[in-house]
């Protein structure tokens, strides 16, 4: 099974074989892990997480309880530029994460990303809630979320061990009927002014 978002220059697309190289250039920098729940990884654990998620499509197509996108831009090349996690978790409802490259923040891409996996969550998979944690830090991830429609929920302390130390995360959620209501409008997707750390936890193991 084959899925494929497009809207304007970010198209959302499972995984293949040849995004191995990309996501290894967005998992293995610390410039964007350090705003992620683990540290940088090396290029197998890129391999194992590519691989993983195709085989996992192939395996249980639609019943799977993660979805993965690579994020691409066309005119930035073949190579993915990020990627959106969804991972379910109880009654209709899904954890997001996503983590684009240092190159490519501030452009604007995760902002559509981040719609576009929500406009699956909420159509195809009929989700009824989806929650983000972000770091108390990463105050451009937040814009992203509030962009979306995300409203923030609390704060769970000591959230994940992350470079060497504890660190909080705030969650973020967002219903059905607040997606349904922002979906009706046409926000900006240009980028927001703030530091380089346009990712949320994707929770990946």
């Amino acid at each position: 099974m084959t899925r494929d978002h497009r809207n304007g220059a970010v198209v959302l697309r499972e995984f293949v074989e040849t995004d191995v190289a990309g996501i290894a250039r967005v998992i293995g920098d610390p410039r964007v892990t350090r705003w992620l729940s683990f540290d940088a990884r090396p290029p197998e654990a890129a391999h194992a997480l590519v691989v993983g998620a195709i085989e996992a499509a192939a395996r249980d197509g639609d019943s799977r309880v993660e979805h993965y996108f690579a994020v691409d831009v066309p005119e930035r090349g073949t190579d993915p530029v990020g990627f959106v996690r969804l991972g379910l978790s109880g009654v209709r409802a899904a954890k997001l994460g996503y983590a684009i490259a240092a190159s490519c923040q501030g452009r604007g891409y995760a902002t559509e990303a981040v719609r576009q996996a929500l406009g699956f969550a909420f159509g195809a998979l009929g989700l009824h809630r989806v929650s983000v944690a972000i770091g108390p830090d990463n105050l451009a991830s937040m814009r992203v979320a509030a962009k979306a429609g995300f409203v923030p929920e609390g704060r769970i302390r000591d959230h994940v061990f992350t470079n060497g130390a504890w660190r909080d995360s705030i969650l973020y959620g967002l219903l059905r009927p607040d997606w349904e209501a922002v979906s009706r409008t046409e926000p900006s997707s240009a980028p927001e002014p703030g530091p380089p750390s346009w990712n949320a936890d994707p929770g990946i193991p």
